[in-house]
């Protein structure tokens, strides 16, 4: 099955729209994330590392969006 990179990346920045972190395993995919969010008014933060890239949401202040990403057992979050 051949997926589309520009298909997968939209499909990341909507998960970011949503609140949810995204991960990106090539550096080609992970600029067309950057190029989709390029221009929005969405607070990112991208930590790159030598086997991908994480794309973080960030909340006005400066701070992740949300404290508990989905299926965390911390029995803060519960």
């Amino acid at each position: 099955m051949i997926i589309s990179r520009k298909r997968l990346a939209k499909a990341k920045v909507e998960k970011l729209k949503h609140g949810y972190s995204a991960y990106a395993e090539t550096q080609e995919v992970a600029t067309l994330i950057e190029k989709e969010l390029n221009g929005m008014d969405l607070s990112v933060r991208v930590d790159r590392t030598p086997i991908g890239s994480w794309f973080f949401p960030e909340a006005s202040d400066g701070h992740p969006a949300s404290d508990c990403p989905p299926g965390t057992a911390d029995s803060h979050c519960s």
